[in-house]
């Protein structure tokens, strides 16, 4: 009888209360689950022992199951009955259902009408039972919340959920920072610690276990911390790449083939393009390459490089820039998101998510997907500013480790120093105007400098290896001329002129003599103000002047005595071999 009881109270209530006033509405929630299949499926279960089965979206993926609604009285005798009766879960309890939100149980009955905001306290009139008169207005007591489950019944029904299901709330400790180990689903003593720091900055008793009560409360909120970052799932079909992404910080602009550009929204200052190309492990180098010449990529920060991922964080003082990108199948995805130092905050929370939910989902962007003829340069890939240096001209190696031997004002004054825009290199030595280069990382030169014993004949042809255009042509150079002279303008021995045309950029490349070898290395223009040369005039310090700064150095050079002369097409392959340009940045 009393089971009869429950029914007709559960039917009654179901239709005399969805119209009432707020206060007078509670539910009675019973389960909670993270799919919605398998939430429709428990309901499904109940609505054959009890009526008035409701389902309501939690938040943050998790799905609740509820009696009601009813009035406080009647939803504290159906919980206190149906839990005697063994229908419900010990863990059920009282709720407003203020965390409630679309209704998907009963299926098709839509958003529910009984989730609205409280009509004025003063239109209320509870039973004096329950209820408080203060200065003539009623005001309701609380609802008071049954107690939650104990320890070892939490225990119970945190053993139920799944590996994926734990790891979901690892990621939840993780975005509020109580949590900083691998997201693994093993809830060990760090997550433990990390539960119990949740629960003390909730206000709730600490035990480093979570009720189901208590893990639908921090997934909502994991949730709702998510809305208000604008993270989203994010498809992108014309570039067969999917994530979450924070959409409330970007706007999308344009596709310009890798990349799918996002601009700042609300002046968040964010900026996001994504990565999608087709491609195998040597693509995925060469992409690692390019990427750090951006101007968006500060060169300070970490790297780190595998067959088939890399990651690149650029660190500014006003700007954060981190690159993701993998290799899934012949297809390469990734990532660029930069934002400014306010942003720290919201990023910190944005990139393990979108790291996590990074996808493969279809066809790479085409090659030539948003490709625009006119808007073509030089100074940038595929709409994304390349970094400039302050000045770059040539140089040259000298052995084996990759030393190089360059202009000493080429490299004054700079930051940073690099060969090849892409290999570091520190000045190990400076004099009479010649600075000799250590890379970083050792490099395996393909040519190395072999030079002259002395300087040659008189008009005698000579040949000089550079970057006239610092670097625009991508590889070094040759121009012709000839030796004028073994001295300079004003009688140095260590000097001698040339007749051939140069330009800034060629400076502090090699001049070789017919047979191959280095007979000299350029000079930057040096033209008196007060007299004008002929633009065919230029210098270049002699072989034998080298060797003496590179013995000094530490630095052992090749001197061959060959004098054969050799073809002119080997003659540009040995130039072009050992020719590097030198790039001085701030």
């Amino acid at each position: 009888m009393r089971f009869a009881a429950i029914l007709l109270a559960c039917s009654v209530f179901s239709a005399a209360t969805f119209p009432a006033a707020a206060q007078d509405r509670v539910f009675v929630q019973i389960e909670a689950h993270p799919s919605l299949s398998e939430a429709e499926s428990r309901a499904r279960a109940y609505g054959a022992v009890v009526t008035n089965i409701n389902g309501f979206a939690l938040g943050g993926g998790w799905y609740g199951i509820a009696l009601g609604p009813f009035d406080v009285d009647t939803a504290r005798s159906v919980l206190r009955d149906l839990r005697e009766d063994g229908l419900i879960p010990r863990d059920s309890y009282v709720t407003e259902g203020d965390t409630y939100r679309d209704r998907f149980w009963p299926v098709g009955a839509g958003a529910t009408a009984g989730i609205t905001a409280p009509d004025p306290v003063e239109t209320q009139t509870l039973p004096a039972t329950d209820s408080t008169q203060i200065a003539g207005v009623v005001v309701p007591d609380p609802v008071v919340i049954e107690p939650d489950e104990t320890p070892r019944e939490a225990r119970a029904s945190e053993a139920l959920l799944s590996r994926e299901e734990k790891m979901e709330l690892q990621r939840a400790l993780q975005w509020f920072g109580f949590y900083t180990a691998g997201i693994d689903g093993s809830f060990g003593a760090g997550t433990r610690n990390s539960m119990a720091a949740w629960q003390a900055a909730s206000g709730i008793e600490t035990s480093g276990v979570l009720t189901t009560r208590q893990r639908a409360q921090l997934m909502a909120e994991y949730a709702e911390a998510q809305a208000e970052l604008g993270l989203e799932p994010l498809t992108v079909a014309k570039a067969g790449i999917a994530l979450t992404a924070p959409l409330g910080l970007v706007t999308f602009d344009r596709i310009e083939a890798p990349f799918v550009h996002y601009l700042p929204k609300n002046d968040s200052g964010v900026r996001l393009s994504l990565i999608s190309q087709p491609g195998d492990r040597t693509a995925l180098a060469g992409l690692y390459e390019i990427l750090q010449t951006l101007e968006i990529i500060p060169t300070e920060g970490d790297r780190s490089k595998s067959r088939d991922s890399f990651r690149i964080t650029g660190v500014a003082p006003d700007r954060t820039t981190q690159v993701v990108a993998e290799l899934a199948d012949g297809h390469i995805i990734g990532y660029i998101m930069s934002w400014p130092e306010a942003q720290d905050a919201l990023a910190a929370r944005a990139l393990p998510e979108m790291e996590r939910t990074l996808a493969s989902v279809g066809t790479p962007l085409a090659p030539d997907a948003g490709f625009q003829p006119s808007e073509q340069s030089f100074d940038m890939v595929s709409g994304l500013d390349v970094r400039k240096p302050l000045r770059s001209a040539s140089g040259f190696f000298v052995d084996g480790a990759g030393t190089v031997v360059t202009a000493s004002e080429t490299v004054a004054a700079c930051g940073r120093i690099t060969l090849d825009r892409l290999h570091d290199a520190t000045i190990a030595a400076s004099q009479q105007g010649v600075a000799i280069l250590r890379p970083v990382n050792r490099l395996a030169p393909v040519e190395v400098a072999a030079f002259a014993p002395s300087e040659g004949r008189l008009r005698s042809p000579v040949s000089v290896g550079g970057f006239p255009y610092g670097g625009v042509l991508g590889a070094a150079t040759l121009s012709f001329g000839t030796l004028e002279d073994v001295r300079g303008l004003d009688g140095s021995p260590d000097v001698m002129r040339l007749s051939l045309p140069a330009r800034d950029g060629d400076a502090g490349g090699p001049v070789l003599d017919g047979s191959g070898r280095v007979s000299g290395m350029l000079l930057p223009d040096a033209s008196d103000p007060t007299r004008a040369l002929p633009d065919d005039v230029t210098f270049a310090i002699k072989s034998t002047a080298l060797q003496t700064i590179l013995t000094s150095a530490g630095v052992q050079p090749v001197v061959s005595q060959s004098i054969a002369a050799i073809a002119p097409e080997d003659l540009t392959t040995r130039a072009v071999g050992m020719t590097v340009l030198v790039s001085c940045w701030e």
